[in-house]
């Protein structure tokens, strides 16, 4: 069955001229020729047409693929040659490992050149948000998550950026929190002076909201007859005067220092 669709094969004709062999992690074009119970024959240019198993198709997968994939009949495009079978030299051929490939550099491309996304929420638990990036999962925990993750049940979309990659392991974590900074971080230059509202009390420093964005005033940088008796020194709902000392823009956070500065605050 498989000569009859190489019989008059340009793809043959070429490869015999330049004497080329095929290998593994070749990429190379085809014509899906044939649809067969667990996948599809694919004429590229060899004695032996290559198989295209299902799973191979796509990525990711929903509810309203179609499990026939008849569509892909007579379609031309290139594939990525996994392996050959070992009986009978059949080239295994795969649509999802070049998409992945392709995915993966652009992913790169983005975290390179600090590009901002808006992503639809897949679903959430309470470790965070689960989207998908060029079909690549991905997720953002839930402490790189500006507001609460209900907020989003609404939009089901959420800005973010990336945070870390590793493709071997096929890791994407992003960080809404960078992409929110991103948005307002005209508002922030390094020695400049603010005010902040407080929002969570620790025994390491205060966490404040200015503009918006969570701040850290570290116990180090709180004022010497303050920093003993944080809890019973400050309260939340008020407001503090810092001046910005670090602005890290990756990861969207800003430090915020008190010291050498004529401390004043107000309740709001």
């Amino acid at each position: 069955m498989n000569k009859k669709y190489n019989k008059h094969n340009s793809f043959a004709n070429i490869l015999q001229k330049y004497q080329y062999n095929i290998n593994s992690g070749d990429i190379i074009a085809g014509t899906i020729i044939h649809k067969e119970s667990f996948g599809f024959l694919v004429n590229i240019g060899t004695q032996i047409a290559g198989y295209l198993p299902k799973e191979e198709i796509k990525i990711k997968f929903t509810t309203n693929d179609n499990d026939n994939y008849l569509f892909l009949i007579n379609t031309t495009r290139e594939f990525f040659l996994m392996a050959k079978n070992t009986n009978n030299k059949q080239p295994i051929l795969s649509i999802k490992r070049l998409e992945y490939i392709r995915a993966w550099k652009r992913i790169k491309q983005m975290y390179t050149e600090d590009i901002m996304v808006n992503l639809k929420i897949e679903y959430s638990n309470k470790g965070g948000i689960i989207t998908y990036l060029e079909n690549i999962q991905g997720f953002i925990p839930r402490s790189q998550i500006e507001i609460k993750i209900e907020k989003f049940t609404k939009t089901k979309y959420i800005h973010c950026k990336i945070l870390n990659i590793n493709e071997q392991r096929n890791q994407l974590i992003l960080s809404n929190k960078s992409a929110v900074f991103l948005l307002c971080r005209h508002k922030f230059k390094l020695g400049e002076l603010s005010y902040g509202k407080i929002i969570i009390i620790r025994h390491y420093g205060l966490f404040l909201n200015i503009y918006g964005i969570k701040a850290l005033l570290h116990k180090s940088e709180i004022k010497l007859n303050q920093k003993k008796h944080i809890e019973s020194t400050f309260k939340i709902g008020e407001l503090v005067k810092v001046k910005i000392i670090h602005i890290n823009n990756k990861r969207g956070q800003l430090s915020v220092s008190q010291r050498n500065l004529k401390y004043h605050s107000s309740k709001t």
